[in-house]
């Protein structure tokens, strides 16, 4: 009789085990709707993009050296030669990648781009640059792809290759020009041309430029 009714006792506490088992199965599935709205959130999320002009090897190798000069003294992030295309837009990334393609194919030749001085600017990311000339090929490619972008900035466009981003005093931003003719003399009369468009992510508010990187890169034929 004993043995009847622990057998009894045993076999409730395995069917209340067995129940606890199911209900928690129950709440802890996860929800398939749930993953499609973070998807979509994810594929809704907006960056800030741009896109550059990258030059050819040897001119990036030579900039780079009179940028890492001027940061040796005057601080400030290392990044990229470029020169500046189409400025700072938010959007997603799908729709950034098919602007991008679509600008690209309106520009499509290599171009050739000619300095006309070192010169400094009011903010950070024009603190010391490579003044360009606007020539027709020049303007052309950035309205472009700015066209493509739907981007329309609030002055005219001023080609430039920035070489050093800081926040530096007037005179301090003077000293860096006069250093980039010592680091390098001839730089005010370099030429050079652009084959390669790049689309870049640029958070500008990340002054330390960690987060930026390249998202896709278009050759010039």
């Amino acid at each position: 009789m004993l043995n009847n009714i622990f057998i009894i006792k045993f076999l409730s506490f395995l069917g209340l085990i067995a129940i606890f088992l199911l209900f928690y199965s129950i709440l802890t599935v996860p929800d398939p709707m749930q993953n499609v709205q973070l998807n979509e959130a994810d594929t809704n999320k907006t960056e800030v993009y741009s896109v550059w002009a990258i030059p050819t090897e040897d001119v990036s190798v030579r900039v780079k050296k009179l940028m890492g000069g001027l940061r040796s003294e005057f601080g400030g992030p290392q990044f990229e030669p470029h020169v500046t295309v189409v400025g700072a837009v938010r959007l997603t990334e799908e729709e950034a990648r098919d602007k991008f393609r679509k600008g690209c194919e309106g520009v499509k030749k290599v171009y050739s781009v000619n300095v006309e001085k070192v010169d400094i600017g009011t903010f950070y990311y024009q603190c010391v640059y490579l003044l360009l000339h606007p020539t027709n090929e020049v303007v052309e490619a950035s309205a472009r792809c700015c066209s493509s972008f739907g981007y329309n900035s609030s002055s005219p466009y001023m080609p430039h290759m920035s070489i050093l981003y800081a926040d530096l005093t007037d005179e301090e931003k003077k000293k860096a020009q006069e250093k980039a003719y010592i680091l390098d003399e001839s730089i005010g009369n370099l030429s050079f041309q652009i084959s390669r468009l790049a689309l870049y992510k640029t958070d500008t508010e990340d002054k330390s430029l960690k987060s930026w990187e390249m998202i896709e890169e278009y050759n010039l034929s």
